[in-house]
């Protein structure tokens, strides 16, 4: 038996207007790609398939340089990913993809749509104005790797032996790219 399989069904709320897909999408987007380190097409990519819902694990098929993994997820992050699904499940009960996250015509999201919408909301709440660059998407990511790091320094563990972990979570090709990065971000936050 299969693992990543569908969830037990949650009790229905009532459906709420259709922009509320949108929103809680990319409210979702934004919480579990800082905390769990995705990149956002491997959140775009998922499937409802490949989310363990006994064991607390997304399963990241053929992610950049054709490498998958598992990664395990926060109880609050599980939490958080079974009220999207049952608001999708109540406003999009007919998907036309496997798609977790789907658009407001049944399909899966796309890369320029999200990113477009995560400028809407970034520009709306004044996030980055006067800055010279404005915060990207993926800089979210970076974040979630140099908080890691940070809170490892912090703890006083050893980081080196902890970065293989932390390479292998990110779908790191090395040690070397994610300490890189870390690096960079380090030096620019400080």
């Amino acid at each position: 038996m299969n693992n990543y399989q569908q969830r037990e069904p949650h009790p229905r709320r009532t459906a709420a207007e259709p922009s509320h897909v949108r929103l809680h999408t990319t409210s979702r987007d934004r919480q579990s790609t800082p905390g769990e380190g995705l990149r956002i097409g491997e959140a775009i990519k998922l499937d409802r398939s490949d989310v363990d819902w006994a064991a607390g694990v997304l399963l990241i098929r053929e992610s950049k340089f054709g490498k998958s993994r598992l990664v395990p997820l926060h109880p609050s992050t599980m939490t958080a990913l079974a009220k999207h699904a049952d608001l999708r499940d109540t406003l999009q009960p007919r998907p036309k993809e496997p798609s977790f996250f789907v658009s407001m015509t049944r399909k899966r999201l796309s890369y320029a749509v999200v990113c477009q919408t995560f400028r809407q909301l970034v520009d709306s709440a004044g996030v980055g104005s006067g800055a010279p660059s404005k915060p990207r998407l993926h800089d979210l990511r970076h974040t979630f790797a140099v908080r890691t790091l940070l809170g490892w320094y912090r703890d006083g563990g050893d980081i080196d032996a902890r970065l293989p972990l932390l390479s292998t979570y990110l779908g790191h090709v090395s040690p070397k790219n994610t300490c890189n990065v870390g690096a960079i971000w380090v030096m620019t936050d400080t």
